[in-house]
């Protein structure tokens, strides 16, 4: 496969220092100390991937310390206990990892090559802002001298990769699938080298179900572009042309699709229909977007609560075999593309150096083709896979979170409790002074949380002792999603909703193609013909135009 001649040094794909315009860099100090900034320099204030703060920051004695980040973390992961039931059926399973590839979509630095490289201006200011435009999909595009290698020889279309058959299986597990699995580098003495995926963002294979989104969204882009070239667009502009259809669709369709599931449709409405009150309310025409850290670091981490522990995959992996440890194996940023016995600790561990045929995901059990008038498409109740709850509580293999899914391997920590996912949101929004709940709640006006709020519910179940804390001072992404719990009906409102509905406004507005710049744009690649002339555009949708609308290539395994 076809590689560079030089590649830019490679990045840890977990995020460590956070550049907070008109504050500094903060680090991670390596201790249970806040950051302190640093002043960035000349070239690091204008390479780096720009933070900014909504609101206040939090004083130091109304952050959590670590015994009681800890206590916080164990009732949100309740490990050890059986947990309630706090599925939500509005929300297919899908959507728990649409939302984690938006998130690297937002947050992904795509300039992140060598200063010597040759980067417009507008490529680096776009490339370091948080927009909604698929730089994850599309990196700085074909015409860059390392980008282009995401790209087929036409520079027209998006690479794709070739899953790994099973020696001695079925007819269809035993063959190698094109387009199935993301490409992969292919090449190098490592077998950790080979398995790296080929894309612009390797955070989008640290999942295996956000690894099979990806893969969607390079066959849709591929598929409209060929439906151009068929149409004799020329080269010239066919590759812009595809890029901003396949962009304002998918905007499209977080706005009427995505975004509605988790955040109150009222404050959506206003948002869209008024503009935003707090964030960068009104920006000059060359202003970039920034990423407040109360997004990054908690509202916008309500995802977390969504995941299920165990998923019926496809025929082969069915009811609930599809663990989040095996989609976390199935990857090769996290894991090691291989079954046990090998260890995935070990990134030279396991065999397989692409997706195995048998893990290709069954879209059907991920999202509703009924709702999209294809019933045909639709599985039994039992096989669908549908979200968790946006609440207090994360499932129970969130405590124990795999090495490579934060960007380690090897030794784990001396401490089990730094592998606790809701842990280290928690200690991550220590190290930036993240404002409390209560205080942006003042900050945005919005109808704060009574203390009868923090009583025992079907949430996280508190001590005495730590709810007398949270009620005064409590950390911000606890705060979002017990809105979600007791006011929200599962939807993200009050504080949480509203910094979600202006951050992504303004991620769309930012962006280089834009359907809020574009008022009047409506989608028209709806397969379905009454949904398409009402202009009605879903993940769906998205979907049945990327896989032809078959039913084999949507599940090629079969049922």
């Amino acid at each position: 496969m076809f590689r560079p001649a030089r590649e830019p040094q490679r990045k840890r794909h977990v995020r460590t220092s956070f550049h907070v315009v008109g504050e500094g860099i903060l680090a991670d100090p390596g201790d249970d100390r806040p950051a302190r900034p640093l002043a960035p320099s000349t070239v690091a204030d204008l390479r780096t991937f720009r933070f900014s703060r909504l609101g206040p920051q939090a004083k130091e004695g109304h952050l959590l310390d670590k015994a009681a980040r800890a206590e916080l973390a164990r009732a949100m992961t309740q490990a050890g206990r059986p947990q309630p039931d706090s599925n939500n059926p509005a929300v297919p399973a899908g959507f728990t990892y649409l939302g984690q590839f938006v998130d690297h979509d937002l947050t992904l630095d795509a300039t992140s090559a060598q200063l010597e490289d040759d980067i417009t201006v507008g490529q680096l200011l776009q490339g370091r802002s948080p927009a909604l435009d698929l730089d994850s999909l599309y990196g700085l595009g074909p015409d860059h001298r390392f980008d282009r290698r995401y790209y087929e020889d036409d520079g027209i279309r998006l690479r794709t990769g070739i899953t790994q058959g099973l020696p001695g299986s079925d007819a269809i597990t035993g063959l190698p699938l094109n387009g199935f699995d993301l490409p992969r580098t292919g090449a190098g003495s490592l077998k950790s080298e080979r398995r790296r995926p080929l894309i612009p963002d390797p955070r989008n294979d640290e999942n295996l179900i956000v690894a099979q989104i990806h893969c969607a969204f390079i066959r849709f882009h591929n598929r409209f572009a060929g439906e151009l070239a068929d149409k004799g667009v020329s080269s010239a502009v066919l590759f812009e042309s595809a890029r901003e259809a396949v962009v304002k669709h998918y905007q499209w369709m977080l706005r009427h699709d995505f975004l509605p599931r988790i955040v109150d449709e009222a404050i959506l409405a206003e948002v869209f229909a008024k503009g935003r009150r707090y964030f960068e309310p009104t920006p000059r025409e060359q202003d970039r977007p920034t990423m407040p850290v109360e997004f990054s670091v908690a509202a916008y981490r309500l995802g977390h609560s969504m995941i299920r522990g165990a998923y019926n995959w496809n025929r082969i992996f069915d009811n609930g075999a599809g663990t989040l440890a095996q989609l976390f194996r199935f990857t090769g940023t996290s894991g090691i593309l291989s079954p046990p016995p090998a260890d995935p600790a070990d990134p030279e561990a396991g065999e397989f150096e692409r997706l195995p045929t048998n893990w290709i995901a069954d879209f059907r059990r991920l999202f509703d083709f009924r709702t999209a008038g294809r019933d045909d498409l639709g599985v039994p109740d039992a096989q669908f896979n549908i979200a968790k709850r946006i609440d207090t509580l994360l499932v129970n293999p969130l405590a124990e979170l795999p090495l490579g899914s934060f960007g380690g391997r090897g030794q784990p920590p001396a401490d089990a409790i730094e592998l606790n996912l809701a842990f280290r949101n928690l200690t991550r929004a220590n190290m930036m002074r993240l404002a409390t709940g209560q205080q942006m709640a003042r900050h945005l006006d919005v109808k704060p949380l009574l203390a009868s709020d923090f009583d025992d519910r079907d949430g996280a179940l508190l001590s005495d002792g730590l709810r007398r804390r949270l009620v005064d001072h409590c950390p911000l992404w606890f705060y979002v999603l017990r809105e979600a719990e007791v006011n929200g009906g599962g939807r993200l409102t009050g504080v949480g909703g509203r910094i979600v509905a202006e951050v992504f406004h303004r991620a769309i507005e930012g962006s280089r193609h834009s359907i809020v710049r574009d008022p009047f744009w409506r989608p028209f690649l709806s397969p379905v013909e009454d949904r398409r002339s009402k202009g009605v555009f879903e993940m769906t949708d998205l979907l049945l135009y990327a896989f032809e609308g078959s039913a084999d290539l949507l599940n090629p395994l079969g049922t």
